[in-house]
């Protein structure tokens, strides 16, 4: 029997039936909104204690031991600064916030990144969020992708949404303007891990993560392509990687695209929105999950924002112009 006199302490009386399981299994079968990692920190630190003590985590169960868990009062991120950064909010209840966001717009502080980040606005937008891991972010655009996320406001949201990831039952939909122009589409199923001299950067190594991207053709245009893509799995700067991998590099793409080739004939309007544009060619514009406080299945979109249509635009007038 759980006895929750405050939102944040818990009480437990170890079922008889546990006895002879491990500590760790058991705390997470019967506390299921915390995750193992999380529960296994807090017994280390003794906001949570079993018969007054800290047992190791593999210590095998008795049954009938009381356990008590205090959910640290000091926030997760206390050193998160709030700030007020507008937030672009597509949905919010008590369990989730979906966010549209825009490019430019950095994650989480990292060096050189101390604050003006997402995370610095979500502590803003609701204090609360600072007691979870990175204030509730499940997942990440990078700084110069743009669109649509969704970010956890409880523990137990941020366990299953983690879990709906790894599973692959969360839909994520992009819209990318790839270089070159592709006769169909496919998919790219190649393991993506760290570059193995530059750190910063995402290469495809046979020892790396499983990672599938799939792709189709939405227009062709004379030296371009708007593809959609969607992805099985979750890996850094994973379309990025699998595109250029492809050979289908993303337009802008700084770290992973190549030097700006401008096709022939091209008008001094058209030459001038390929230079503009300054971040790769990415914006997430669909997500769909299952809800997980309430078991509904759910979807949101995010529009193409304004750089990306105006992008759009050219390209499609290049063509008119050119005959296609």
């Amino acid at each position: 029997m759980i006895d929750e006199s405050t939102e944040r302490r818990i009480e437990i009386t170890i079922p008889p039936e546990y006895a002879g399981t491990r500590l760790d299994k058991t705390l997470a079968e019967l506390l299921p909104d915390y995750s193992r990692s999380r529960l296994k920190q807090w017994l280390t630190n003794g906001d949570l204690t079993v018969d007054g003590g800290s047992p190791a985590p593999k210590t095998a169960v008795a049954g009938g031991e009381a356990v008590r868990l205090s959910v640290p009062e000091t926030p997760h991120d206390a050193e998160v600064e709030p700030e007020r950064i507008a937030l672009d909010v597509i949905y919010e209840d008590d369990s989730i916030l979906v966010l549209d966001k825009p490019a430019g717009l950095v994650m989480h502080p990292g060096a050189g990144n101390r604050d003006g980040t997402l995370q610095n606005a979500l502590v803003a937008h609701d204090p609360a969020l600072a007691a979870l891991p990175r204030a509730g972010i499940v997942h990440r655009l990078d700084k110069d992708t743009s669109g649509i996320l969704v970010v956890a406001k409880t523990f137990a949201a941020h366990k299953q949404l983690v879990e709906d990831l790894a599973e692959r039952t969360v839909k994520r939909e992009y819209e990318a303007v790839a270089v070159g122009v592709m006769t169909a589409g496919g998919h790219v199923d190649a393991p993506i891990d760290r570059h193995p001299v530059d750190r910063k950067k995402m290469a495809v190594r046979e020892e790396g993560r499983e990672a599938v991207t799939h792709y189709r053709v939405i227009s062709r245009y004379r030296a371009h392509t708007h593809i959609r893509c969607q992805l099985e799995t979750g890996r850094t700067h994973q379309i990025r990687v699998h595109m250029a991998y492809a050979r289908y590099p993303l337009l802008g793409d700084p770290v992973y695209g190549r030097r700006l080739s401008v096709p022939k004939d091209s008008s001094e309007a058209f030459a001038g929105a390929l230079r503009g544009f300054k971040r790769q060619a990415l914006h997430a514009a669909t997500l769909g999950l299952t809800h997980p406080a309430t078991g509904e299945a759910m979807q949101w979109s995010a529009p193409r924002p304004a750089d990306f249509e105006q992008l759009l635009a050219a390209l499609a007038d290049d063509a008119k112009t050119h005959g296609l």
